[in-house]
C-alpha cells in the first residue's frame, strides 16, 4: 500500500526509542520517551496559497527531522508505525 500525503503534509517514520540510558540501564516500555526525531518517508505536493500557486515543501524525502512530543497522527503502513504532520510541525532539518 502506497501512502501519498496530501497538500503540506509529510509522512515521518520515527526514530527507534533508545533501550539503554548512557550508564547501561535498560529501559522499560513503560519508562520510554516518545522519539521526537524520525526519517521524512513522503511529502505531499505543499500547500496552496490563496492566490492558487503551490508553494513547495521545504523538505525532502530522506531528511531526517526534528518534530514536536505529540506532533501528528499515529498510522501504521505495512506493519510499520509512523505519523503523518503537516510541514509545520517540523521543527528542524538534521544534517
Amino acid at each position: 500500500m502506497a501512502i501519498k500525503p496530501l497538500h503540506d503534509r509529510i509522512l515521518v517514520e520515527p526514530a527507534t526509542p533508545e533501550e539503554t540510558t548512557a550508564g547501561g540501564i535498560i529501559i522499560p516500555d513503560t519508562a520510554k520517551e516518545k522519539p521526537q526525531e524520525g526519517t521524512v518517508v513522503a511529502v505531499g505536493p505543499g500547500k496552496t496559497a490563496d492566490n492558487g500557486e503551490t508553494v513547495a515543501m521545504s523538505v525532502n524525502t530522506g531528511d531526517k527531522v526534528l518534530y514536536g512530543k505529540y506532533s501528528g497522527t499515529e498510522i501504521t503502513v505495512e506493519g510499520k508505525d509512523m505519523l503523518i504532520m503537516r510541514e509545520s510541525d517540523v521543527y528542524a532539518v538534521i544534517g
